[in-house]
Order: C-alpha cells, then sequence, then structure tokens
C-alpha cells in the first residue's frame, strides 16, 4: 500500500493521429485499478498530444487529449504505437518532445510500433527492445543499435521499457503497476481487469503454432503427427522419415518454410504443451516432463529458465495465484 506521504506518479501517455486505440486505452484501464479506494491515489494519468483536442485513432474513434506542455516532467512516459507511427517517425517536432520529456521522466516505455519513435529518438541506441512481431525485423533493420527481441512480451533494459503488440500494454502496465506497488496490487489489478493471468515478460509473444502456421504448408501432416507424439524421439532423423525426405534435405526445407529449424521447433512445442500442463493443472513436474518429452524435470527446468525466465513451479504458482 502506498503511504500517505508518497508522491502521486502522473503517468503520461502520449498519442498522434491513427493511434492504436487499446495501446493508449490498455494501459489506462490497467493504471486506473490501483487508484479505486487508494488514499492518496497512486497515479494521475494524463493524454497528450503535440497540440491538445480530440487525436484520432486508426479506428475512427478519438480520444481527447492535453497539449504538451514544454515543461512537462512525468514520472513515467507512455509512447503508443499504431498505423501513425509511419508518419510520426518523420515528425521532427514529436520525435525531439519523446527525447526531451523522457530525459525528465524516470521512465518510458512504450507499445507496439511506439519502440520505433523511442528508436528514432535515439533512446534504444545500444539497449534491448521489443515489439509487435509482425514489426520486430523491420524495426532490427531500420535501427542497428538496438538489439530487438522479438519474442517477448515486454523487455525492460534500464529506465526503458517497450512491449509487444497491442494487448501487451495491458502486461507492460501491470509490470509497472508491480514495480511501483508490488505483486499484490499487480495481481489485485489483474484480476479486476478479468484477466486468465498476468503473463510475464519473457513469455512468447504468440503460439509457435500461429507463427509456424502461416508457412507450414507441406509439413502440416508431420506437425499434427509431432504434436501427438511430443513424447517420442524427435531428431532430424525421425522427423524426415515420416515426411519420407532425407534428413539433410528435411532440414533445410523446413528451415525455408517456417523460419525455424527442427529443433528449435520441437522445443516450442513443449515448452508451450508443458506450460499449460503446469498452469493448468496439479500433475507433478516429473510427469509433465516425460509426457511433453523433456525426460527429466530438471531438464524441463532449464528450458523453462531458458525461455520464460522464470523455473516451472513459479509459473504455476503465479497462475494459480491469480486464478484463486
Amino acid at each position: 500500500m502506498i503511504s500517505a506521504k508518497s508522491p502521486l506518479r502522473e503517468i503520461a501517455i502520449l498519442l498522434f493521429e491513427d493511434f492504436q486505440l487499446l495501446d493508449a486505452s490498455g494501459p489506462v484501464a490497467a493504471f486506473e485499478m490501483p487508484m479505486r479506494g487508494m488514499e492518496p491515489p497512486p497515479y494521475r494519468l494524463a493524454l497528450y498530444s503535440l497540440d491538445g483536442g480530440a487525436v484520432r485513432s486508426s479506428s475512427g474513434a478519438a480520444m481527447l487529449t492535453e497539449a504538451l506542455p514544454n515543461s512537462l516532467a512525468p514520472d513515467t512516459l507512455i509512447v503508443s504505437g499504431g498505423e501513425g507511427t509511419h508518419a510520426a517517425i518523420a515528425d521532427a517536432r514529436l520525435i525531439d518532445a519523446i527525447r526531451r520529456i523522457s530525459a525528465r521522466a524516470r521512465r518510458t516505455a512504450s507499445v507496439c510500433s511506439g519502440a520505433f519513435l523511442l528508436a528514432e529518438a535515439g533512446l534504444l541506441d545500444g539497449r534491448r527492445a521489443t515489439t509487435h512481431w509482425r514489426r520486430a525485423e523491420a524495426l532490427a533493420g531500420r535501427y542497428p543499435e538496438v538489439q530487438v527481441e522479438a519474442d517477448r512480451i515486454y523487455v525492460r533494459d534500464g529506465k526503458f521499457w517497450t512491449s509487444a503488440g497491442i494487448s501487451a500494454g495491458i502486461d507492460l502496465a501491470l509490470a509497472l503497476i508491480e514495480d511501483d506497488l508490488g505483486p499484490e496490487t499487480a495481481r489485485r489489478a489483474a484480476r479486476e481487469l478479468v484477466l486468465y493471468h498476468r503473463r510475464q515478460g519473457g513469455q512468447s509473444q504468440f503460439s509457435v503454432m500461429q507463427d509456424i502456421g502461416r508457412a507450414a504448408g507441406r509439413f502440416d501432416a508431420l506437425i499434427g503427427w509431432v504434436q501427438a507424439n511430443l513424447a517420442a524421439d524427435l531428431g532430424v532423423e525421425r522427423l524426415a522419415a515420416e515426411a519420407a525426405m532425407s534428413p539433410r534435405n528435411f532440414a533445410r526445407l523446413f528451415r525455408a518454410e517456417t523460419g525455424t529449424t527442427p529443433a528449435r521447433f520441437i522445443e516450442k512445442l513443449r515448452l508451450e504443451a508443458a506450460r499449460a500442463r503446469i498452469e493448468g493443472s496439479r500433475q507433478s513436474l516429473q510427469d509433465i516432463a516425460a509426457a511433453t518429452g523433456f525426460g527429466e524435470a530438471e531438464r524441463m527446468r532449464t528450458a523453462f529458465l531458458r525461455a520464460y525466465g522464470q523455473p516451472p513451479m513459479v509459473l504455476r504458482r503465479q497462475a494459480q495465484g491469480v486464478r484463486s
């Protein structure tokens, strides 16, 4: 609980024409939750644009904003994303304002393609960052000094926080709330928002099947077989035999079609299957490891730490704690 002497934290959300509506409204809704019943309220929420007034989102709906003061020094600056970032990158006045306000803010964050604006301002040079998975390659190509981590919900590097697409702005806001007010307050906010659970920053932005499914084509039947046989030996030789191909040709074509290696694909499928069981059941870790092809619980734990930054039991406690 924040004390009566604690300062009011201003959360400044910066908008521009054709921003993505949920990039702003999602964080606003999340930050509102701790303000209910807390005295004094921990946050002041403010929507800003360069000139103030109604700012049109890409959906056509508009949000009312305040004109950006030259002296603005918020606790946290959040830059929204959306289709409008294409034009906003070229707006020197907007980029200069982001750079200037960020220098005064305790934290600077972006939602979705808002990371492009932070990068254009030079704020992410030499730092880790993420954005919507569809735009991660473009971010890395345009700003080679930025270390883009495409497979993340959000990334924190010092005072800079970046998040993935659209709904990930809520995950980002909850993480900022936890940073300010502690995990229990963040969990209560997640419950009020009726979220199944609060995703961790290291969690993948998307299901491996959502990603692979766009390009798998000729491997559809094989992938269906793999999903039904995760506990089997799924080395390249076994997969190639199921696909009626030579191991060398199979490995080359699989990577060309899907953008990933067979080994990495199998590990992602096993991680997702294991995580679903860990969070949704009371099955022992050893049984889950055996059923999903990891074999041993310790091997599964190592894979979870590498992929999610958390061991399986921590993820289980987090998921069950939010549901209770």
